[in-house]
């Protein structure tokens, strides 16, 4: 096998403000393995606060890809899924590249050797489960309120019925302020908080209501990471479910929350690719914690892997390409609030575009 990468950058069509910082663009890696005619591709960005700049994205996914040249197959490749030392953004990248190839050597998508995996089929499908789709949440930075509520009319209008709305502003009244105005603008949407743990635990105790009358359907890691006893306590009080996400990094952290909080967020570049979200979802089913399939920002490419377990999750946001100024990759849809896998071999994107390219 042999493996090559390109990097490219990916501007945001607006600046995305969180708590912590403001994004415009990010770098993308692609990962790209050959054999005998065929290719598979995955994707890995750049993430501050993952520690992972585009250098070390290159050198580590160029090593990985010398590692593959052991295998004889890209079947045997998978089987064996050597992640050594990488970080998981890598690992789940390579995994999406040899998945897409053996999806294509096979002429079936991805989400069928991942129910193969799992001996999961759909519902009255006997053998052949239906492609997965979910309705993605669409997520809205820290603007202003009347902003804020343009975006969501128009998100409205355009078929999206679940918002997710960044928290975190200096004045708490001004995130309050922004999800009534949400609210409003789009009445029939289902709104998710994030504050990418801005709040303190006192700070929480008093807001968590407030939101709860406003409408809120679940808030996302309120608490700063690291004391994932002070979310678990919290939830257990919590009038709205809330979902780790920056204390759920691994799968031991998961394991150590599971029943404690109302769900987790499962991104392939923060556990590692498909198949261990598989084994989370294993861990949790019936536990009382329910499955978020989140991402990174990302072009399709990135997010096509997480939506082809789309269907296995209680919230789905992965809208990490529609905040894109112009996505590289197509296939999963999504404009019109809902992404949908396909029957394609493999992971069913296509490049629109290339760039910079170099050998492994």
């Amino acid at each position: 096998m042999k493996a090559t990468l390109r990097t490219v950058r990916l501007a945001l069509a607006e600046p995305l403000r969180i708590s912590r910082s403001t994004m415009t663009a990010r770098d993308a890696v692609w990962f790209t393995v050959e054999h005998e005619g065929l290719t598979g591709h995955g994707e890995a960005v750049t993430s501050v606060y993952y520690g992972l700049n585009t250098a070390e994205l290159e050198r580590q996914l160029y090593e990985a890809g010398l590692g593959l040249g052991r295998f004889g197959d890209p079947e045997s490749a998978l089987r064996e899924r050597p992640a050594g030392d990488r970080p998981p953004a890598v690992t789940a990248a390579v995994e999406a590249a040899l998945l897409d190839l053996c999806g294509k050597r096979s002429g079936l998508p991805v989400h069928r050797l991942l129910d193969a995996k799992s001996a999961r089929t759909a519902p009255n499908t006997p053998g052949a489960p239906s492609p997965p789709s979910a309705r993605t949440a669409r997520t809205i930075g820290i603007v202003p309120a009347e902003r804020a509520a343009a975006q969501a009319r128009s998100l409205a209008d355009s078929g999206f019925t679940v918002i997710k709305v960044k928290a975190g502003a200096p004045d708490p009244e001004d995130d309050l302020d922004r999800v009534r105005a949400i609210a409003s603008a789009a009445p029939r949407a289902r709104l998710l908080l994030d504050p990418n743990g801005a709040w303190t635990s006192t700070e929480a105790m008093q807001l968590l209501p407030r939101y709860a009358e406003l409408g809120v359907e679940a808030i996302e890691q309120p608490l700063a990471p690291g004391d994932p006893e002070a979310l678990a306590r919290l939830a257990e009080h919590s009038p709205l479910p809330l979902i780790a996400d920056e204390d759920a990094v691994t799968y031991e952290d998961v394991r150590r929350l599971a029943g404690r909080v109302h769900g987790v967020n499962v991104k392939l570049a923060k556990f590692g690719g498909p198949y261990e979200a598989l084994r989370i979802a294993e861990l949790i089913e019936g536990s009382g914690t329910e499955l978020m399939l989140g991402c990174l920002t990302a072009s399709t490419l990135g997010l096509a892997p997480a939506v082809h377990l789309a269907d296995r999750a209680r919230w789905a946001d992965l809208d990490g390409h529609l905040l894109l100024a112009d996505d590289p990759w197509t296939g999963i849809g999504g404009a019109d609030g809902v992404v949908r896998a396909s029957e394609l071999p493999g992971l069913g994107v296509r490049e629109r575009r290339v760039g910079r390219e170099d050998a492994a």
